[in-house]
């Protein structure tokens, strides 16, 4: 009899750990599919992830492989892509209405601002996009139990960035200069929470302020440089170039 029991105890405690691994699988992938499918219908481009990992027991896990793509028009292969994103959660929340995250560390992003030949920006079109974006309505359980989950972030980091400038305007130059970190603190501490779409807006929109002022520095050093190291024509025609340029720039502050 004991060990039958002695049997089972260890039948149960296989199932239990194949449970947690199954569990963990699936919310691996769920969350990849999550950002692939409802990425794009927030933000209007494709959006992909090379994987997730993320500890049960823990609450700790990784991000890899992020990228944002382009909108429809521009050149560059994409507007924001990041290599590793740590975060921490509060593994008791997973189950609850409001999942309590304690950290978002987003390290060294790469951001393209990208000004077409219509004097439009690819961040302020994602930005306008998440901000008119909204899932499609559904009518089942699941669906609607996951789209009233609510979001706490408790800390937002983003660090050790840099921006592109992309723009036929500058002679077909692309300069490149650090993004200065950004950072956010008890986003959703209330009990209403945060969404992920308007967790995503709040970060596109401090991305695309802060990259907007470093391409207007960078604007400005293209115009200096071509003082100093073009010929008198290429540097007026550059010259011209920069001036429409910050002016698209200031277009694109409103």
């Amino acid at each position: 009899m004991k060990k039958i029991l002695i049997r089972i105890a260890i039948v149960l405690v296989v199932l239990v750990v194949l449970a947690v691994l199954a569990v963990a699988l699936f919310l691996d992938g769920a969350i990849k599919k999550a950002v692939e499918s409802v990425g794009p219908q927030i933000a209007k481009v494709e959006v992909k992830l090379d994987s997730v990992n993320l500890s049960l027991l823990s609450g700790s896990g990784k991000i890899k492989g992020l990228v944002l793509g382009n909108p429809e028009g521009f050149k560059s292969p994409h507007a924001i892509s990041v290599g590793l994103t740590a975060v921490s959660v509060s593994p008791g929340s997973l189950l609850s209405d409001k999942v309590v995250v304690k950290s978002i560390r987003i390290e060294a992003p790469e951001i393209v601002y990208e000004i077409d030949s219509h004097g439009s920006a690819n961040l302020k079109r994602i930005q306008a996009n998440a901000s008119s974006g909204s899932l499609p309505a559904t009518n089942t359980p699941a669906a609607t139990a996951k789209a009233s989950k609510k979001l706490q972030v408790d800390d937002f980091v983003i660090t050790g960035g840099k921006v592109t400038l992309a723009t036929s305007l500058l002679g077909g130059k692309s300069f490149t200069a650090p993004l200065p970190d950004i950072h956010f603190s008890n986003l959703g501490t209330g009990p209403e929470g945060i969404t992920a779409g308007e967790l995503t807006k709040r970060i596109l929109s401090e991305i695309t302020q802060e990259s907007l002022k470093v391409a207007e520095k960078m604007a400005g050093e293209a115009a200096k440089g071509a003082v100093d190291a073009a010929s008198k024509a290429a540097t007026e025609t550059l010259g011209k170039g920069t001036k429409v340029f910050g002016d698209l720039l200031n277009k694109n502050k409103k």
